[in-house]
């Protein structure tokens, strides 16, 4: 009898210590499926390297895990959709430095930036590259910089949507080097590349993930990278910073983040889970094949990340008085 009463005791224990399981240990993932949202147009950069994540993450947690692209207001539809949506673990966002970092400052966004998001991990960094299309008379940058001061007004160069790293890269040039080139957004690099290629914009500060093959074919041209040191896969194409304007640096992020309302154990599984893919090595390499540097972070260095690029980017639209066109 006394071996039956310890028995049941030890079953009891067993049932009460499962009952006081985290809820996502028993649901991650989550069985509603999973979509990982994209705030830009399919076949541009962000979708590039979402798409590549997601197809290791689907293989990890043997769950297809759906990239959902969101376009629009330069990523901030996504960014609205992820503040509002589901918070068991079944919605994350590529959020991008544009929404969370610049826009902001620039418009309403429909969201709090620093309130509605919790980080899960950096996934990736990486300057970008100011191309012009082939046709357009202009070989180097010193020529773009010379043909923007004779010509005000005259040359556009496209952007990823407002408040996008490639609108801030345009108008920082546009501030430090005294020219008017104007503005044109889109809702992606997918649509941009079009335009570009077509000759219906002049200029764009691209990815190397969507430009490279182009810049290859010598449809476009590359004429300088846009962070403190030289793409490496352009190693003869100097940076801005060091062709007359020092201290240039508008570097490109990709960064994993999910609905602030979410359970902790819940984000923890996925910083894991990023972080896991972002390490694999196969994936670094099919990332770094498109120009991307994978750069997995804890949570709470990718909040400070984010915060560090607000200030930022605050202080130079403030200085510059770059509006959100």
């Amino acid at each position: 009898m006394r071996f039956i009463h310890l028995c049941m005791a030890a079953l009891l224990a067993g049932t009460f210590f499962l009952a006081s399981l985290p809820v996502f240990a028993q649901d991650f993932p989550p069985k509603r499926g999973i979509t990982l949202l994209v705030g830009f147009a399919a076949g541009g950069a962000a979708d590039t390297a979402a798409r590549i994540i997601a197809r290791r993450l689907s293989d990890n947690l043997g769950q297809t895990v759906s990239v959902d692209n969101r376009p629009g207001a330069g990523g901030n539809i996504a960014h609205q959709m992820t503040a509002a949506g589901p918070t068991d673990g079944s919605l994350i966002l590529l959020g991008t430095i544009g929404p969370l970092s610049i826009a902001p400052h620039l418009m309403k966004t429909g969201y709090d930036a620093a309130a509605d998001f919790a980080p899960l991990t950096m996934a990736v960094n990486f300057p970008n590259v100011l191309v012009v299309h082939a046709g357009a008379g202009i070989k180097s940058f010193s020529e773009f910089i010379d043909a923007a001061r004779r010509q005000p007004g005259r040359i556009d160069f496209a952007s990823t949507g407002p408040a996008s790293a490639s609108h801030l890269a345009g108008e920082l040039l546009n501030a430090m080097a005294g020219i008017e080139t104007v503005h044109v957004p889109y809702k992606g690099g997918a649509p941009a590349l079009v335009d570009i290629l077509a000759g219906r914009v002049t200029s764009w500060y691209a990815t190397m993930s969507t430009a490279q093959q182009h810049i290859e074919s010598g449809k476009l041209i590359a004429l300088a990278s846009t962070g403190l040191k030289r793409h490496p896969s352009l190693p003869n194409i100097p940076t801005i910073a060091e062709s007359g304007f020092p201290g240039f640096n508008a570097t490109n992020w990709y960064a994993f983040i999910a609905s602030a309302k979410a359970p902790r154990e819940v984000l923890d599984r996925w910083h894991t889970e990023l972080v896991r893919v972002l390490d694999n090595a196969e994936v670094a390499e099919a990332l770094g094949r498109h120009g991307f540097w994978p750069t997995p972070t804890s949570r709470a260095e990718l909040g400070e990340f984010i915060a560090r690029e607000y200030k930022t980017w605050g202080k130079v639209i403030r200085e510059r008085n770059i509006s959100g066109r």
